[in-house]
């Protein structure tokens, strides 16, 4: 994962219109560790205005106006992208060592990973890092309810940002964060404004990063125990040996978008956990929103993070050692229309491969 750390990571920052994207980004740019970044933004008509916004905080701001990069605009972020690297590689610009593209707010995150994990020349200068998606405290309840971009846009983050709490009244905060978190388990949140937002954490920080990617999966442990733990799931104990133990299902107010959580006790067969996920998203993958797993790997010393967004998956992230004591293997899976039961089926299937016994059982229990 050495050569794929060192590529130029490439963070969306996405969100609601009248989110408070452009409030957060410039309150991101004056930290100091935060130097060295490249912005885009996309607005939608034919005069722009956020960019002025952010330029003051950062010199190097460049506009893609008029469009909307999940359609149309993906050409224009590819060819930016490209037109950058050579400029830097020229000495033109100065040498940026990250890129934030603040999206529209009707944009969904999907193409623009697309664009960085499967364009051939992109590949080789840049990847993608966090999906930071900021929720409007105020507007949230009903945007979740009625826009699909919305549900999208928290569904695929790595972090959330809640903005205007102080407008939204007592009690917003506890009724946003399960909601939230049932969206998207494993997405810390974090309040605009709080000692707890930390740019380092929101744009700097990432599983791919080497220095930061053994805190990274830390945290991710710890948010999926959580989530199982919420869930109240308990062990079943199928005759090959795995244990799986399907979180119920963190089902959104809009019913279509789950979050399961499964886990193993025994350490996955490799070949066969690729065969799975790679039958998973070749067939379901637009409706499988985002999958990560982090797998105790039969033969390999430490865990291995495995990532998608829909179709595409990033390269695996190889640790040298658990943080911990757990060594059982968790998979997140969120969906869009995607039911349990196919999930399940699909997991029979490769439990079957991973050991092909005549006895094999396989039983789940979880909340309906």
């Amino acid at each position: 994962m050495s050569a794929y750390s060192d590529l130029i990571p490439v963070n969306v920052l996405t969100g609601a219109l009248g989110s408070g994207k452009t409030t957060l980004l410039k309150a991101l740019l004056r930290a100091p560790h935060l130097a060295g970044t490249m912005v885009l933004v996309n607005e939608l008509g034919e005069i722009g205005i956020d960019h002025h916004l952010v330029e003051h905080a950062s010199e190097s701001t460049l506009l893609l106006e008029n469009g909307c990069l999940c359609c149309a605009m993906r050409d224009d972020l590819k060819t930016a992208l490209k037109d950058l690297h050579s400029r830097r590689a020229r000495g033109g610009i100065p040498c940026y060592e990250r890129i934030v593209v603040e999206t529209t707010g009707i944009a969904d995150p999907v193409p623009i990973a697309y664009t960085l994990l499967a364009e051939p020349v992109l590949q080789h200068h840049y990847r993608l890092g966090n999906v930071v998606t900021v929720v409007d405290a105020v507007n949230a309840p009903a945007q979740l309810d009625r826009f699909e971009e919305s549900v999208r846009q928290v569904a695929l983050a790595d972090r959330l940002v809640l903005s205007k709490l102080d407008l939204a009244g007592a009690g917003a905060l506890d009724t946003l964060r399960p909601r939230l978190a049932a969206l998207n388990p494993t997405a810390p949140i974090v309040v605009a404004g709080s000692p707890e937002l930390d740019p380092v954490e929101l744009l700097i920080t990432d599983v791919y990063h080497r220095q930061s990617k053994s805190r990274e999966v830390e945290r991710w442990m710890r948010s999926t125990r959580e989530a199982v733990a919420a869930e109240g799931a308990h062990a079943s104990h199928p005759a090959d040996g795995h244990d799986p133990k399907p979180a119920g299902g963190h089902r959104s107010h809009r019913a279509a978008v789950t979050a399961f959580c499964f886990t193993f006790d025994a350490a996955l067969d490799w070949t066969a956990f690729g065969v799975w996920m790679s039958m998973l998203l070749h067939r379901h993958g637009d409706r499988v929103l985002r999958m990560k797993g982090l797998l105790n790997v039969a033969g390999v010393p430490g865990p291995v993070l495995v990532n998608g967004v829909q179709h595409l998956v990033h390269p695996p992230a190889h640790l040298d050692r658990w943080p911990d004591e757990d060594r059982r293997s968790r998979v997140v899976v969120i969906s869009n229309g995607l039911g349990r039961e196919e999930i399940e089926r699909s997991l029979h299937a490769f439990n079957a491969i991973a050991n092909p016994s005549p006895t094999f059982c396989y039983t789940t229990n979880e909340k309906s």
